[in-house]
C-alpha cells in the first residue's frame, strides 16, 4: 500500500477560493486510472497551511468519499502545535483513512527530544498508522536519524517521508531501524536514487501532472530495470526541478490547469499566481517531459 508513486495531491479551488468538488473528483479518477498507489490529502502540497481546521477535515473526508475505496487515502495531519496535531489525527480515527502523514513542527524549531515527544503524543492518541515527514528546507526543523529510530520503536509509526535532500539519510536511517520501517522519498528529483538505496517509493508533486510516468518510474525501479528508469527519469528531470521554480504548489497548480485536470489554479494568500517567467519555465519543462 505505501510504496510506488504516492501523490501529494493539490487541493483544487474555484475562482472564489472555495474547494472545488468537481475538480477533486476528476483528479482522483485521473490518479486511479494512471497507477498512483495512494493519495495524500491535504498535505503541505494540498495547502494545509491556508485551510481552516474544519476545511482540512472536510477535504480529506471528501477525498475519501470520492475515492470510494478504490485507492488508499493518507490524511495530512501535520501541525506546529502538538495539541492541533492530535486533534486533526483523532478526527480521522475509524473513518477508513489508511494512514496519517505528519510533518515536523514548523517555525518553533523543537529539539530532537521535543520532536520525539511531539510524534509520540500524536501516535498515542490513535491506532492509525503514522508516517513521519522531514522537510527541513520548508520547516526550519531537521529530524535526525537517531530520533527517527527512537520513533520507529512506537508500533503505529510505520515510516517516513524523507525530504532533506541528503541521499545519505536513507542509508543512515536504514542502519537504525528494522526492515519493516517504510522509507519514502519526498523529493521527485532524487526518488530514483533513493529507491536504489532502499526507499519504497516517493510521495510526489510531479505525479499531480505526470501520474502515469511517475507510476512507471517507480515500477521500473522496483523491477530493477535501472536503464529504462534512468531514461524516464531524465525526461522528467526538468519537470521535477521546475515545479519548484516558485514555491510549491504554485507551479504544479498552474500546470494542472493547463492540462485540464482542474478548472482553476486558484491559490490562497499569501500564495500568489505563477509569474509569466514561471509559466515559460513550466511550459518548457512540460514539453520536454512529453506532457504537451
Amino acid at each position: 500500500m505505501f510504496n510506488g508513486s504516492i501523490v501529494a495531491l493539490i487541493t483544487p479551488m474555484d475562482d472564489k477560493g472555495k474547494i472545488c468538488r468537481i475538480s477533486l473528483k476528476k483528479l482522483i479518477n485521473y490518479h486511479i486510472a494512471n497507477g498512483t498507489t495512494a493519495i495524500v490529502s491535504v498535505g503541505t502540497t494540498g495547502e494545509s497551511a491556508t485551510l481552516s481546521h474544519d476545511e482540512h477535515i472536510s477535504v480529506v473526508m471528501m477525498t475519501l468519499d470520492l475515492s470510494n475505496g478504490r485507492i488508499p487515502i493518507i490524511a495530512g495531519t501535520g501541525a506546529n502545535s502538538t495539541a492541533e496535531g492530535i486533534s486533526l489525527t483523532k478526527s480521522f480515527n475509524n473513518t477508513g483513512i489508511a494512514a496519517c502523514l505528519t510533518v515536523t513542527p514548523y517555525y518553533n524549531r523543537p529539539t530532537q527530544d521535543g520532536l520525539y515527544q511531539h510524534f509520540r503524543a500524536i501516535a498515542n492518541n490513535t491506532d492509525l498508522p503514522q508516517i513521519l515527514y522531514n522537510v527541513p528546507l520548508r520547516t526550519g526543523c531537521d529530524m535526525l536519524p537517531e530520533t527517527i529510530a527512537r520513533l520507529a520503536e512506537i508500533k503505529n509509526i510505520i515510516g517516513i517521508k524523507e525530504a532533506s535532500g541528503n541521499l545519505s539519510r536513507f542509508s543512515q536511517i536504514q542502519e537504525l531501524v528494522d526492515n519493516n520501517f517504510i522509507l519514502l522519498s519526498g523529493d521527485d528529483a532524487n526518488a530514483l536514487d533513493s529507491m536504489r538505496l532502499g526507499s519504497k517509493g516517493v510521495i510526489s508533486v510531479t505525479a499531480n501532472i505526470a501520474a502515469h510516468d511517475m507510476a512507471q518510474l517507480c515500477a521500473l525501479a522496483q523491477q530493477g530495470n535501472l536503464p529504462e528508469a534512468r531514461c524516464l527519469n531524465q525526461r522528467l528531470m526538468p519537470l521535477h526541478q521546475m515545479l519548484f521554480c516558485e514555491p510549491n504548489p504554485i507551479p504544479v497548480k498552474w500546470a494542472a490547469k493547463q492540462l485540464g485536470l482542474i478548472a482553476q489554479d486558484t491559490l490562497r494568500l499569501p500564495m500568489t499566481p505563477l509569474t509569466n517567467s514561471g509559466q515559460i519555465k513550466i511550459t518548457q519543462a512540460m514539453i520536454k517531459a512529453g506532457l504537451i
